[in-house]
């Protein structure tokens, strides 16, 4: 079954259980509230409404529940991507990579990272069209 892609809010809670596997409801809203206004009951009520979406599912400790991703993390950046290139950059991988660079420019690690990837990409045989 297809889930949904994730809305904005949803990916903000989803990145606080890639980075940490697992979080309560309330180690959740203690990441997110941080960068965001965001109240608890807030962040509880979206994870049950992504719980239903299935995007995230839940175990019980004690009182507490304890939620997990059920969206990979590539999947979704496999999908953003995707839909964005297709949708604002109509395929051109160029745009998309000068986009980046202008909204960030990239660190000398990341340009040598970048180096290491169009390396690998060069030496991959040509897939015809």
């Amino acid at each position: 079954m297809h889930k949904p892609e994730p809305t904005e809010r949803e990916l903000q809670i989803l990145k606080v259980l890639w980075e940490h596997e697992e979080a309560t409801v309330r180690e959740v809203y203690e990441h997110l509230r941080e960068h965001l206004p965001i109240v608890q009951n807030t962040v509880q009520a979206f994870l049950r409404i992504m719980e239903d979406k299935g995007l995230v599912s839940h175990t019980t400790r004690g009182r507490s529940f304890v939620y997990r991703a059920e969206l990979p993390r590539a999947a979704t950046n496999e999908n953003l991507l995707s839909g964005v290139l297709d949708g604002v950059f109509d395929g051109a991988l160029d745009a998309l990579v000068a986009s980046a660079f202008a909204l960030k420019p990239p660190s000398k690690s990341e340009l040598a990272r970048l180096r290491e990837l169009l390396a690998q990409q060069e030496q991959k045989p040509r897939r015809k069209r």
